[in-house]
């Protein structure tokens, strides 16, 4: 779970997460007002349609009502209806019916029987709802009489005028009648103007439509559907239509409809192309946002990191050099960052110095307790050379007495000396001398000096990758003779003659990054647990004859070049000093 529990892992998943969102949003929306808008125009186009085929019939219509009252007034067309002979009639009704470019024309007489027709094929007869229709328009009823009747290729509308003689009071001699058909060719007519498919029938049946024949089947559903929605949008799987009522008087049923249909395939088309460019654009809008999200959050939590990181290794090793260096080649300055890690590295050389300051107060007022340890460490000596001159007094003194009075004088005063060196050596700031420095040759040339003194059970283990390094050779060789002294008193009780070559002191070195680590291991009894957090303090020594100062000048000396020193032992096991040195050269204080 470490995305949700680190900083950089909560901003990430926050910022995509609200990318995610508010694309994802902003895409559903885009979608559904695409798809509205889509479908309102296919509305609108059909509506626009519907419009167009309602003022064809209206226009239709009044046209042959004028031109049908015109040939109904005429002296010829009055003279033969008289007759009431059908041949008479026939002839002038086929005259008529070519200048009218009618579908059909028919009169009828005072009766109401057919007396001529013209357009109809011979085997169609008129039903006898359609024979009343006609009759009453030759009854004598006020106005015009339009009616849609059915017909074999479409639906037949006619006009209706009545035939009469006479002004004041005229007298009726028929009825004259002329249909035109809404049928393929006028469907495919205003298929060619509007672009919609159109289709013509009478109560649920299709007489015409410019739709092929493969879709008679949806288009009779669609013909269901309007004569239970009359003039509202019906869908179907591939097209959406509206119904468009041709008459408000009808032979029975719903009467006769114009249907409008559009096509919905290329409008879904239409609607999967945006649809998939919009899912292609949202997804790279997604990735490049996650993608910039993740650049947040590590401009965000980088500097943030490395300050974390800084923070861990000086807990983690006490070394309070460390500094923060944030990169400015990232192109992103952070103010918050750069002050915080200035803050830290101003908080590190503050407790430094502080540190430096307390050790040197710290070494000043042991100076005081030196006192004490001093003369009475001094008493001693120099009661011992007050008895040996005393004893060089006596008149019968031999020349092998006094030669062992003159070697006591000189231990004493040997003692005394070391006792003062290590004193000023405590005491006072170390000057060093720095140089480039090899390391490994120095802890062969300190395992030699010891070795001088007596036998040595060393093991050396010497990494020949450590580069030069830039140091104070003298004090560090100091540093390793004073360390591998300690721990052949340690293995001295364990180290006899038949033992000296057992390995039962190791010493190491090794590069551990930018620092060089020596390791010196004694196979002892140890340091009680009491006594490990004391060893490097002045004048605590476990050792009789010992001024306690030895451990401390080591310290000192080692981080007044810039590494660190620490210990750690298991009494009757291994104790193992451990001192880490820089490859450069230290810090100045």
């Amino acid at each position: 779970m470490t995305l949700f529990t680190s900083l950089r892992g909560r901003i990430f998943v926050a910022t995509a997460v609200l990318t995610l969102v508010s694309i994802g949003a902003a895409v559903l929306l885009v979608s559904l007002r695409v798809t509205r808008e889509t479908e309102a125009a296919t509305e609108r186009e059909i509506r626009a349609t519907a419009a167009v085929v309602e003022q064809l019939r209206t226009i239709q219509g009044q046209t042959f009502t004028s031109m049908a009252r015109l040939i109904a007034d005429a002296p010829k067309l009055k003279a033969a209806v008289d007759t009431n002979d059908p041949p008479t009639v026939q002839d002038v009704v086929r005259g008529y019916q070519d200048e009218l470019g009618s579908n059909l024309l028919i009169v009828t007489g005072r009766a109401g029987s057919v007396l001529a027709s013209a357009g109809l094929p011979e085997e169609t007869a008129l039903n006898a709802a359609e024979r009343t229709a006609l009759s009453a328009a030759a009854s004598g009823r006020e106005g015009v009489n339009i009616l849609v009747l059915p017909h074999m290729h479409g639906l037949l509308q006619l006009v209706t005028v009545p035939i009469t003689v006479g002004v004041a009071q005229p007298e009726r001699l028929g009825a004259l009648s002329v249909g035109f058909l809404f049928d393929d060719a006028l469907a495919a007519q205003v298929k060619q103007i509007t672009g919609s498919d159109v289709a013509f029938g009478l109560d649920g049946h299709v007489l015409s439509a410019t739709l092929p024949d493969d879709e008679g089947a949806m288009l009779q559903r669609l013909f269901a559907d309007a004569s239970r929605q009359p003039s509202e949008i019906i869908r179907a799987a591939d097209y959406i239509g509206l119904p468009v009522r041709l008459s408000s008087a009808s032979t029975g049923g719903t009467g006769p409809i114009a249907l409008i249909l559009r096509s919905r395939t290329e409008q879904l088309r239409v609607l999967r192309t945006i649809r998939v460019e919009l899912a292609l654009t949202a997804t790279v809008a997604v990735l490049l946002a996650i993608l910039l999200s993740l650049l947040v959050a590590r401009t965000i939590t980088g500097p943030l990191a490395t300050v974390t990181d800084a923070m861990r290794e000086v807990a983690a090793t006490g070394d309070l050099t460390t500094r923060i260096a944030l990169r400015a080649d990232t192109g992103w300055d952070d103010a918050d960052a750069r002050l915080l890690a200035t803050t830290f590295n101003t908080l590190t050389e503050s407790v430094a110095r502080f540190q430096r300051e307390f050790s040197q107060r710290e070494r000043l007022s042991s100076l005081g307790r030196l006192s004490t340890v001093i003369a009475h460490e001094i008493r001693n000596p120099l009661m011992i050379i007050k008895a040996a001159l005393h004893t060089l007094k006596r008149p019968q003194l031999d020349e092998a007495g006094v030669r062992e009075v003159a070697e006591d004088i000189e231990e004493e005063v040997t003692r005394l000396n070391r006792l003062v060196h290590e004193v000023l050596d405590f005491a006072r700031p170390i000057q060093f001398d720095l140089a480039p420095t090899d390391l490994n040759a120095l802890c062969r040339e300190a395992t030699d000096a010891v070795r001088v003194t007596g036998p040595l059970p060393i093991q050396l283990d010497l990494d020949p990758a450590i580069p030069s390094t830039t140091s104070d050779a003298e004090r560090l060789r100091m540093v390793f003779v004073n360390l591998l002294e300690n721990a052949r008193q340690a293995v001295a009780p364990t180290a006899d003659t038949d033992t000296a070559d057992r390995p039962l002191i190791r010493l190491r070195t090794h590069l551990n990054d930018h620092s060089v680590v020596v390791t010196l291991d004694d196979a002892g009894s140890g340091i009680a647990a009491d006594d490990l957090p004391r060893v490097f303090d002045p004048f605590f020594t476990t050792r009789r004859g010992g001024t306690g100062l030895g451990l401390p000048i080591v310290r000192n000396i080692v981080e007044g070049l810039g590494g660190s020193i620490g210990v750690t032992s298991t009494p009757g096991a291994w104790t193992t000093f451990r001192i880490e040195l820089p490859l450069g050269p230290p810090a100045p204080h």
